[in-house]
């Protein structure tokens, strides 16, 4: 048994403790979590494939910061 494992089991275990509606809240943000990980993993092996084959292109970071930074008033 891996050190997360054990670390998971001893969190559900907790959990277990709680009364059923906090069970029911934890579980429902536990499922949600996963569910944003597992369409990161996604998005994550998509751009790869993509750089991959040859589908990525060089990227100027300042002017990325300058793009990203002009939408929140910063410049």
């Amino acid at each position: 048994m891996s050190a997360i494992t054990k670390v998971l089991e001893e969190a559900i275990q907790e959990v277990r403790n709680l009364p059923e509606p906090d069970q029911e809240s934890i579980g429902r943000q536990l499922l949600s979590h996963v569910e944003r990980l597992r369409r990161l993993r996604v998005e994550i092996d998509n751009g790869l494939h993509s750089l991959n084959t040859g589908g990525g292109s060089e990227l100027d970071i300042e002017e990325f910061i300058q793009e990203k930074n002009a939408g929140d008033g910063r410049g």
